[in-house]
């Protein structure tokens, strides 16, 4: 359970109480892939939001990986980003934000020095 996994191989990890399979998962960071196997609803939510993995399935495997319209990827030491339709050109792109002032209207008040304009610019700023 040190390095990933590419092969037709899948772990089964046995454990005595829930607390004990989040001990165990949480023992290992960032995991790319979390299945979890339960008809009991809060489990299933625990286990969403207690355990932090890169995507994953219930009552199933590797289903999300090959649903193009879900994002698939990790986190932290798993990966950065998401892959697969959108998320893929979001995670392979750069949005660049430019915010544009025209001269025409160039209030100086904007500009140091603030002197006596200090509260006036803060009432102009609520």
């Amino acid at each position: 359970m040190q390095d990933e996994i590419f092969g037709p191989l899948l772990p089964i990890l046995f454990y005595r109480t829930l607390e004990e399979a989040f001990e165990m998962v949480n023992q290992h960071p960032n995991p790319l892939a979390c299945y979890v196997f339960t008809n009991d609803s809060k489990i299933e939510r625990r286990v969403e939001e207690e355990i932090s993995f890169g995507g994953g399935c219930v009552n199933n495997v590797l289903v999300h990986l090959t649903n193009p319209n879900l994002p698939f990827g990790g986190i932290g030491t798993s990966g950065m980003g998401s892959y697969h339709g959108l998320d893929s050109f979001k995670t392979f792109s750069h949005r660049k934000a430019i915010a544009k002032t025209s001269f025409w209207l160039d209030l100086k008040l904007k500009y140091p020095p603030y002197k006596n304009r200090v509260d006036l610019i803060k009432k102009l700023m609520r």
